[in-house]
Formats: structure tokens, sequence, C-alpha cells
């Protein structure tokens, strides 16, 4: 499922250093995550655009968004074509990425019984995201 998406964004390692916090690179290069309930965009629920931090493309839209109570933000659908799954390793999670960057953003879960559209929470890192209040449209 894994593919890059046109206008990819590859950049050397020392270049993402160079763009992102520490944080940042973390989470989105290094493949971390952030403590539960600590991120800025948990509890955030206005109308807007929430975009990869790494290279600015758009992943999903706030009608997407709903509150999971797992301590980081969860959205139920991702803009078509702006997220790559791959399982992880072990065969437990799926985690996703953007596929214009390849940032890490956190891991998709199916089957848990929230009352959306499609039964999925895409468990998203705070850091992984940047939120331009506003329209939702695209």
């Amino acid at each position: 499922m894994a593919s890059s998406a046109p206008g990819s964004v590859n950049k050397p390692e020392e270049e993402w250093r160079a763009v992102l916090s520490p944080e940042q690179f973390r989470i989105l290069r290094q493949k971390g995550t952030e403590y539960p309930g600590t991120g800025e965009y948990n509890k955030v629920f206005a109308d807007g655009i929430y975009s990869c931090a790494g290279c600015g493309t758009p992943l999903y839209k706030s009608a997407t968004k709903f509150d999971s109570g797992c301590g980081w933000p969860a959205f139920f659908d991702g803009i078509p074509g702006a997220i790559n799954r791959t399982a992880d390793p072990d065969g437990r999670r799926i985690e996703i990425t953007c596929a214009a960057c390849g940032g890490h953003l956190g891991h998709v879960f199916k089957g848990e019984g929230f009352p959306t559209p499609t039964d999925e929470r895409h468990c998203v890192n705070s850091v992984s995201l940047k939120f331009a209040p506003g329209n939702a449209t695209l």
C-alpha cells in the first residue's frame, strides 16, 4: 500500500534536522511517539485542515476528527491519497505515514466500535501535524 505521492518531498536526514524541531524529527523521521494527552491538537475541534508538519501536505479535514479518549488526535479518515499504510514488522499495528514525505504520523486501528463511518481510528501524533483553521474544503 505504500507509495509516493506526486510531488514527493525527499530530503537527506541532515536537511530534515535543519527544518524540524528535535521533537518533530524524533517523531516524523525516527518513528517516535509523543506522550498521551500532551499533544497540542488532542482536544482541538475547530473547523480547518490538518497538514503534515514536515512538508505541509494536507492530511485530514476537521470533519473527520473525533474524541476517542485515547490521548492523541483521532480521525476516522484521511484525505484521499495523502496517507500511506504499512504493517509494522510485528504485524500487530498499521503505521500511517505522509504519502508525500514519508513522515511518521502514528497508527490506524480498525474495528474498535467507534460510531464513525469507517470504524477506523487514525491515532496521530500532534507533533506530526500543523492545523490551519478555517474552511475545511479542498
